[in-house]
C-alpha cells in the first residue's frame, strides 16, 4: 500500500460547543494520509491513474468550509468517509488540529484512521 498525502490544509469553519464557537469561524489545519496503490500512475506517467490531491483538497476544504458541527469528532470522521467513498481511496489517516482550543497547549485536535473493510 502506498501513501499519498496532504498536510497543513487550512481551512476556516463554525466548529465547537460553546456559543462564540458557533458565530466566530475557526481555522483548521488538516492532515490527510490516504492508501491507495501508485504503480498503475507510476508506469503511466498520467494523472487519471491516481488519486488527484488538487481534487482531493478543493472537496475537502470545501466541505469543512460549508459545515457546522459542534465537534471535531464528527467534521473528521466525515472527511475520512468523503476520501473512503467519493475518493475510493483504500484506507485513510485524517488529522484536525484546532490550534488554540486550549490555552495551554500549542495544539489539540483528532487523529483517526479508516478504511474501507472497517469503516
Amino acid at each position: 500500500m502506498d501513501t499519498i498525502f496532504l498536510h497543513g490544509l487550512k481551512a476556516d469553519t463554525i466548529i465547537g460547543i460553546f456559543d462564540w464557537e458557533r458565530t466566530t469561524k475557526q481555522t483548521l489545519i488538516i492532515d490527510l494520509d490516504m492508501g491507495t496503490n501508485i504503480k498503475k500512475a507510476a508506469l503511466s506517467d498520467h494523472i487519471n491513474d491516481t488519486l488527484d490531491y488538487k481534487s482531493i483538497s478543493k472537496r475537502i476544504v470545501s466541505f469543512v468550509e460549508g459545515s457546522s458541527f459542534q465537534l471535531v469528532e464528527t467534521l473528521t470522521e466525515k472527511i475520512a468517509e468523503i476520501l473512503l467513498e467519493e475518493f475510493q481511496v483504500e484506507w485513510t489517516r485524517v488529522k484536525i488540529n484546532k490550534k488554540g482550543a486550549v490555552s495551554l497547549a500549542s495544539d489539540v485536535g483528532i487523529i483517526i484512521e479508516r478504511s474501507k473493510s472497517v469503516s
